[in-house]
């Protein structure tokens, strides 16, 4: 293996992966562990957790359940507190939950909940890790902290794309992401002196296989508006993944890595 192959290696190192039963999150779990990583799913469900990390090591990967609620201190305090002790290389918040909506029928709890979920959460992980993060630094002078942005945090949806307001990219989802990007931002100014690197990553179109099932006129409709042409397929974020959670990225912290076939350079 050539040094710069060796770079993107992640064996030996440890990752926590939030929502990592989802669309995206099982392709970047495979990612992590077709690397070498020893990764942490997170659910909020035990059974689904256990779902994918069968799967994991069916395929001869390294993979345990650690099932808790991101929005929940002590869930996230009595999770965690199982790692005492021990080096955690990368943590990657993607965790979300949340409806459609636009800013004439979304109501103020929706986005109090977004917020939660996707800033006030990776607030929570990060300092209930950073012993952990701190400890991996130790042994081994770096830890990557990656925060599951959106190309929506960055720029607004084209409300023509959607045939009803319940379905519109929601603003408390835009508006969550562009708060997780600059607090991105934060994070790595106030962790870089010790050598824990956090940035974003922002996916663009990534539709699940049943939209592209049941909504292919939708579908067809995003991928126009791609300088690509199509639309992402989820496996096409393992790469970029991999780049900020290895040393082939121990030069980059607070930046927003954008993955959305050019969507945002229109």
């Amino acid at each position: 293996m050539t040094q710069v192959a060796a770079s993107f290696s992640l064996t030996g190192k440890s990752a926590l992966l939030t929502g990592a039963t989802g669309h995206l999150g099982e392709q970047m779990a495979i990612a992590l562990g077709e690397a070498g990583a020893s990764v942490l799913i997170n659910s909020r469900s035990q059974q689904r957790a256990d779902i994918l990390v069968q799967r994991l090591q069916e395929q001869g990967y390294t993979a345990v359940a650690l099932a808790f609620d991101v929005i929940d201190p002590q869930q996230v305090s009595e999770a965690l507190a199982t790692l005492q002790g021990q080096p955690l290389h990368i943590l990657i918040n993607n965790a979300y939950a949340g409806g459609g909506g636009t800013i004439e029928t979304a109501e103020t709890p929706e986005y109090l909940a977004s917020y939660d979920t996707v800033v006030a959460s990776a607030h929570r992980l990060l300092q209930a890790c950073l012993p952990n993060l701190r400890e991996a630094v130790r042994q081994d002078g770096d830890a990557s902290v990656i925060n599951i942005a959106s190309m929506y945090g960055m720029v607004s949806p084209d409300p023509r794309l959607y045939d009803a307001p319940s379905g519109t990219n929601p603003p408390f989802y835009g508006a969550a992401k562009a708060a997780l990007i600059q607090w991105s931002r934060y994070a790595a100014c106030e962790f870089g002196q010790e050598s824990i690197r956090v940035n974003s990553l922002s996916p663009g179109p990534f539709p699940a296989a049943s939209v592209e099932e049941t909504k292919p006129d939708f579908v067809k409709a995003l991928a126009s508006r791609v300088p690509l042409g199509r639309i992402g397929r989820a496996e096409e974020l393992q790469g970029p993944l991999l780049f900020l959670a290895s040393s082939a990225s121990s030069f980059v912290t607070g930046s927003n890595l954008v993955v959305d076939g050019g969507w945002t350079s229109w």
